[in-house]
């Protein structure tokens, strides 16, 4: 789904497009957590990226993330409709850190 979407929306600038992970359902012991108590997860997958920012001097610098790297977003973002599904926009540097295997 994901490389569907970046044929379709190519953010600019130093925007980066994530779609958010669900939140847990569940507790570790099985119970279902009713939905007030499910806490905002903040993780998201990186869907689309630019290439790279120009830097001084018109040098293209790369973006440090890129289609598929689970980011930790700051709070907030501009909600965006691709295929009916619910992304997000945030600039790059909004983009606190990546998670590594």
């Amino acid at each position: 789904m994901a490389g569907q979407a970046f044929r379709k929306f190519l953010p600019l600038f130093d925007q980066v497009l994530v779609e958010r992970s669900a939140s847990e359902t569940l507790t570790k012991g099985g119970m279902m957590l009713p939905e007030k108590s499910q806490g905002k997860l903040l993780q998201a997958t990186v869907v689309a990226a630019v290439s790279g920012l120009k830097g001084k001097g018109g040098k293209i610098e790369p973006v440090s993330v890129k289609v598929g790297d689970k980011v930790l977003p700051e709070y907030g973002g501009t909600k965006v409709v691709v295929d009916d599904e619910n992304d997000f926009l945030f600039r790059a540097g909004d983009i606190l850190a990546k998670y590594v295997d």
